[in-house]
């Protein structure tokens, strides 16, 4: 029963040990943020103060100071970046900024010189926001797993830190309150809001013998919890380490981007010379005009939009993906997931629920329906073999049948069972238990198996007296998902350890395009090789466990059900949370949009920055307006820009 106010007497806290006084995956608060905050503000109100004495008073030489104050204050990182990059021999975005404000203020353009200073700090501050977003992604992770957990110790309830609970401890979790670690019900029953673990929508009720994972909320009833897992082996605590790693890896536009600016600023640093040069030196021009120009050439040519354009736009697609129930390890598997020309779907608890159901029930020699289904159910309810559950659930759940008592219980190895019912002796199980039997139904059982069914037979000593047919569940979205993907024009093929038989049955009420059956998990990787050979886009999506090899030879290995299984999420390239088969047209359509979104941004920063550099040799271009449009905005205008990711 759950806790009144008098339990609360029981629970007593318990020293933890000395490395649990902090959360072991909390990203800590940076110690700049506000740091940044007020050296925009004290800068944006010096400056503006510099401009109004450079403008309209005389106090030209006050000003100036106030400018040079600006840039010491704003640049107090960026210079002497800039200046450590040039002694290392690098060529750095610190040093071309360096470079044009110290430019701008020997040529009597302090105002510029500051306003360059101040306006590059903003864009750096807007590239930190962008990466904050992804460290705001873990940190609401993060703050899914509760601390501590009331744990069950005899007759009293500990208050514990989380990390201090052990595997086999019971866990209360009272209505309203958060799973502290992942386990098995083992006492209650309540509805559980799992959306921030698997995506479902609506709660799901869970009872004794059910799974629950940490960081989900107990809504309504008591739960008493067999913990299975530790705190740093529960699901959210391996979402938490696969996200951050995922931030880290690059995409192949990514990688790209950081190799071409390692060439981009060392050239614009020699395009800046040759306007600096050739028209003062060769066509007798302004040296002070040309060097101005350079100047803001080397400002409006820092590539920052351009190198933040495809992370941004990737951070965003995986916390969007991460938000839906879709766990995404990296960025190159959201750019590869555009171009696959072939879906791979493994059968059994991938495009099926892995679930047997019964489907048809054959009456013969004279008995019925409903004296089949008690015979049936009465035998089975002494195995736990799969078929025994989906005929006992459909006896209990679809006639409400009473069951009858079994003597003389017995199995028999590799076939079936047989008892005695009311001094008559049962059989049940598969054909080669009645392969002898003079009345055997070839011409049924063929039409069943034809249909991709398991047959069951029943007997008694001298008659066949019905058949059961079993069907594994095919999911409800599997039909309509593989529609959409050939829309697509996306090949769908399908492998499984089933017969032929059923494996066409499947693959025909599915739809899918091509199916291979009896295969072993080694067969499934040399079709997928051959697959890749052919296509060169491929991807597998299985169950983790028995397709692990084949998930990790495709190009994106996508585990279905990730909460229940370990081996998904440490095989997988993607992994989807909830067995909601259609996330993967949501994959597909967050795939498309997000590199859509990342070739917008390059595109617009190519174009932006191109169009600046040329006006900027032209003269139509002033320093503070290189950094404020073409360097600054241009960044506001990328994040926002890959923000609409998620938003959609």
């Amino acid at each position: 029963m759950p806790l009144s106010d008098m339990d609360k007497s029981k629970v007593e806290s318990v020293e933890s040990c000395k490395y649990c006084s902090a959360n072991i995956f909390e990203e800590k608060e940076p110690e700049n943020k506000f740091k940044a905050i007020y050296i925009i503000g004290i800068s944006a109100i010096i400056l503006i103060l510099g401009l109004y004495l450079n403008f309209f008073t005389d106090q030209k030489t006050f000003a100036l100071i106030l400018f040079l104050t600006v840039a010491i204050i704003s640049g107090y990182e960026i210079i002497p970046n800039g200046i450590k990059a040039l002694i290392k021999g690098k060529f750095s975005i610190s040093l071309l900024i360096t470079i044009a404000a110290i430019g701008a203020f020997l040529i009597g353009e302090g105002a510029e010189g500051a306003s360059v200073i101040f306006l590059f700090y903003i864009a750096e501050y807007l590239e930190d926001y962008a990466g904050e977003r992804a460290r705001k992604s873990i940190g609401s992770l993060i703050k899914l797993a509760p601390q501590t957990a009331i744990v069950k110790r005899g007759e009293k309830n500990f208050k514990l830190h989380a990390h201090a609970v052990e595997i086999n401890e019971v866990v209360v979790v009272k209505p309203g309150d958060k799973i502290p670690l992942d386990g098995i019900v083992i006492n209650g029953i309540s509805t559980v809001n799992q959306s921030a673990i698997t995506g479902e929508s609506l709660p799901v009720i869970k009872k004794e013998g059910n799974n629950v994972f940490a960081g989900t909320i107990n809504e309504e009833g008591y739960l008493e919890v067999k913990v299975t897992k530790t705190s740093d082996e529960t699901v959210i605590s391996k979402i938490i380490e696969l996200v951050k790693a995922s931030q880290q890896k690059k995409s192949k536009t990514e990688a790209f981007i950081d190799k071409f600016s390692n060439y981009y600023t060392p050239g614009v640093l020699g395009l800046a010379v040759l306007v600096t040069t050739i028209p003062p030196f060769i066509f007798g021009l302004n040296f002070d005009t040309w060097f101005y120009r350079a100047l803001v050439l080397l400002v409006v040519s820092c590539p920052c939009a351009l190198a933040i354009s495809t992370p941004v736009s990737m951070v965003s697609g995986i916390t969007a993906g991460t938000k839906n129930g879709v766990l995404i390890k990296g960025g190159e598997y959201i750019e590869e997931m555009q171009n696959i020309k072939t879906m791979v779907f493994d059968k059994t608890g991938t495009l099926t629920e892995g679930k047997l159901e019964l489907t048809d029930i054959i009456e013969l020699n004279n008995y019925s329906k409903n004296e089949l289904l008690q015979i049936a159910s009465s035998l089975e309810a002494k195995s736990k073999h799969p078929l025994a559950e989906a005929i006992i659930s459909y006896s209990e759940k679809e006639i409400d049948l009473k069951f009858k008592k079994v003597y003389d219980f017995e199995s028999v190895t590799g076939m079936g069972i047989k008892g005695n019912i009311d001094n008559k002796v049962f059989y049940i199980g598969k054909k080669g238990l009645f392969k002898n039997n003079p009345e055997f139904p070839d011409k049924i059982i063929n039409k069943i198996e034809n249909e991709g069914k398991t047959t069951v037979m029943i007997g008694d000593d001298k008659h066949i007296i019905g058949l059961i047919g079993l069907m594994d569940k095919i999911r409800p979205l599997s039909k309509k998902t593989i529609t959409i993907l050939k829309e697509k024009n996306i090949r769908t093929i399908m492998l499984t350890g089933d017969n032929k038989g059923t494996a066409r049955a499947v693959s025909s009420e599915i739809g899918i395009n091509d199916y291979y059956s009896g295969l072993l998990p080694k067969d499934k990787v040399e079709i997928i090789n051959k697959l890749i050979d052919k296509d060169k886009h491929v991807a597998m999506v299985g169950d983790g466990v028995n397709d692990a090899p084949a998930l990790a030879i495709s190009n994106v290995g996508i585990a279905m059900g990730t909460a229940g299984s370990d081996v998904a999420i440490e095989t997988a390239d993607i992994a989807l949370m909830h067995d909601d088969f259609s996330k993967i047209n949501y994959l597909i359509d967050l795939s498309r949009r997000t590199m859509s979104i990342v070739k917008q941004n390059v595109s617009l920063s190519i174009i932006v920055k191109g169009s600046f550099a040329i006006f900027a040799v032209l003269g139509f271009v002033s320093l503070w307006m290189a950094v404020a449009f073409g360097d600054m905005g241009l960044t506001l205008a990328v994040i926002l820009n890959a923000i609409r990711i998620g938003t959609n």
